[in-house]
Order: structure tokens, then C-alpha cells, then sequence
């Protein structure tokens, strides 16, 4: 079962499904992000709020830009779940196995998802593609469940809004999203205090990370593309970790000539990840895609092995083909 918006079908079978049972594990994808954190803690308070049993389960931990949220401290970190369960809620996930967390599939399992690409794997499927995070569709599972709007519930939604919108920068933002920052203000959310803590939280260590990665900043495709990278020895000399680079890829944006941003970051095991960040109608979802990645039309990623050297070609003829379909010229 699948549907686009606020599927009146698909919502009453989610809700029926968790009327009908009492024990619940939420997850999403790994290396959660602000949509995944808020949309699980909002949704594990309704839960809760309904007497029903909650554990929420992920392979990676939060973000420090979030791990302030109410409710955060109950995430479990595990790669398989051993408890008894009836439903898993497998939130902001694309495919089954991207939550990095074993024996979800024990239990039903209900899919919400926004991302292209998702492989419709739950026993309930919603997907819309339309919508601006994920934290919209759980504010739409809560209403069908008839639980109110408390303020940790609007505050954890109000962050999955504005993390993974980039501050309302990329698309799909609609009048609903704002509707919802509305309804998460008039419930409690301190937009504030949330800018406060995603945004104006840095330590001396993330500055000098974020100078030593902004250091590197090459520019190409005539002005159109910057490319910026980080290995461990970067991180070490600036004491930072890589979690201190949550929204740096954003930085090289704020150049008008500039559409398309590729970050390299080392991984474990030799592997590299490749952030890809864009604007307007420039793809690179699909260029992620190519390379076995996903995520969002103006933000994805993926993992691959090698070094830099072996993937940059490759990338960067993707990335101007990206430009090229989406009429953007290659000088500025």
C-alpha cells in the first residue's frame, strides 16, 4: 500500500495498525539526521501517549545539533533488535537494510518515508515524495491517531522540519510545511531557541575543522561547482570530530555563482562518503544514484571504496551533466 500526501487510505491503516497492537520499535537510517530524530521521538511520544509500549532503536547516534531534544536519551543504540515487538515504524528510511539494524522484520513493519527511491519494503507503505520531511507525515499519523499536540512532540517536529529543509532552502517546501511550523509554535516549539541550538552551538574545535575543510575548497566546472574534502588526520589536528561538519556543505552555497557543492569525507575501512548538496532544479539525487547513493533532488550522498582521485572524475562529469539537464550554463 502506497500513497501521495496526506492519503486518507493509507493513514487509517497505519492507525488501525497501531490501535490494534501494543508493543512498537521506531528506526531509521543510519547516521540519523534532524527529520529522522524528530520523527521518531514526536511519534514514540504519541505512541506513548496511548499507553503503548515504545522502544526506539537505531544503529547510529543523533546529531549534537539535536541530542538536546526531549526524549533523545531513550534512543537505544544496537545493531539488532532482541526484544519482543509487534510493529516496527521504520521512519525517513529508503530501503530496509539502511537502518543498519537487524530483525525489524519480525514484526509488521510500516514504511513512512519522503525519499525518491524508497523500495516500498514495509507490510504498510506510505511514500510521499512531496512531502518537505518526514516530520510532516508523523504530524498526519498523530492527528489520525487523535493524540494533541503537546510541546516536546511540536518542538522534535519543528526541528525535522527545519534540519531537513535547510532552513526552508531546499524544494518541496510548501504552504502545508509552514501550516505545520504554525501548529508546532502555537503547540509549544521555541523557534528560537531551536535556531539557537542547531544552528549557534559551535565549539573552537568545529571552527577549526570547518577551516581546515574550507581550506581545501576547489571550485570547477567554470564557477558552477565547489568541491571541498576531509580525512581523519584533518579531524584529529582540529580535536573535532566528524559530526562537527553537520551543515558545512552548506557554506560553499552561499556563493550565488555556485549551484553544486561535492564533499569528500573518509570513512572506515578505507571507504569514502560523498555528501552532494545543490540548488534549484539540479539533481543530484540521480548523480547519487549513479553511484549507488540516494536521498533528496538538492541533497543525497553516497558511500564508495577508493580514494578521491579514482572518483572525482567520474562524479565531476556527472555532476555537469546534472547542470547541463537542468539548463544551467557552465561559466557563470
Amino acid at each position: 500500500m502506497t500513497g501521495t500526501g496526506a492519503d486518507p487510505v493509507v493513514l487509517a491503516r497505519i492507525r488501525d495498525e497501531i490501535r490494534g497492537h501494543r508493543r512498537f520499535v521506531l528506526s531509521s537510517h543510519l547516521r540519523p539526521d534532524g527529520d529522522a530524530i524528530g520523527s521518531e521521538l514526536a511519534l514514540a511520544d504519541a505512541l506513548s501517549a496511548l499507553g503503548k509500549q515504545v522502544a526506539i532503536v537505531n544503529c547510529d547516534p543523533a546529531p549534537p545539533a539535536v541530542a538536546w531534544l526531549p526524549g533523545a536519551e531513550r534512543i537505544r543504540l544496537a545493531a539488532a533488535v532482541d526484544e519482543p515487538f509487534d510493529v516496527a515504524i521504520i521512519l525517513e528510511c529508503g530501503e530496509l537494510s539502511r537502518t543498519g539494524v537487524s530483525g525489524l522484520d519480525r514484526g509488521l513493519v510500516i514504511n513512512v518515508d519522503h525519499h525518491p527511491g524508497n523500495t516500498l519494503y514495509g507490510d504498510v507503505n506510505w511514500h510521499d515524495g512531496a512531502a518537505a520531511a518526514c516530520g510532516e507525515m508523523v504530524l498526519d499519523v498523530i492527528d489520525a491517531l487523535g493524540v494533541p499536540l503537546t510541546a516536546a512532540m511540536a518542538t522534535a517536529i519543528y526541528v525535522a522540519i527545519v534540519t531537513d529543509t535547510g532552513s526552508f532552502h531546499f524544494s518541496g517546501v510548501s504552504p502545508k510545511t509552514f501550516d505545520i511550523c504554525r501548529r508546532a509554535l502555537e503547540a509549544g516549539a521555541d523557534p528560537v531557541n531551536v535556531a539557537r541550538r542547531v544552528y549557534d552551538s559551535n565549539t573552537v574545535p568545529r571552527l577549526r575543522l570547518w577551516s581546515a575543510v574550507l581550506g581545501t575548497l576547489d571550485v570547477e566546472g567554470s564557477g558552477r561547482v565547489a568541491v571541498i574534502r576531509l580525512d581523519r588526520e584533518m579531524a584529529a589536528r582540529a580535536g573535532a570530530s566528524f559530526d562537527d561538519t553537520e551543515g558545512l556543505i552548506n557554506v560553499p552555497l552561499t556563493v550565488p555563482e555556485i549551484v553544486a557543492v561535492a564533499f569528500f569525507k573518509e570513512a572506515e575501512g578505507g571507504r569514502l562518503r560523498v555528501s552532494l548538496r545543490s540548488k534549484g532544479d539540479i539533481d543530484v539525487n540521480a548523480v547519487a544514484a549513479s553511484f549507488g547513493g540516494g536521498g533528496h533532488k538538492n541533497a543525497s550522498g553516497f558511500t564508495v571504496d577508493g580514494p578521491v582521485e579514482a572518483i572525482r572524475p567520474a562524479l565531476m562529469a556527472r555532476l555537469t551533466a546534472a547542470l547541463a539537464a537542468a539548463g544551467q550554463a557552465t561559466s557563470p
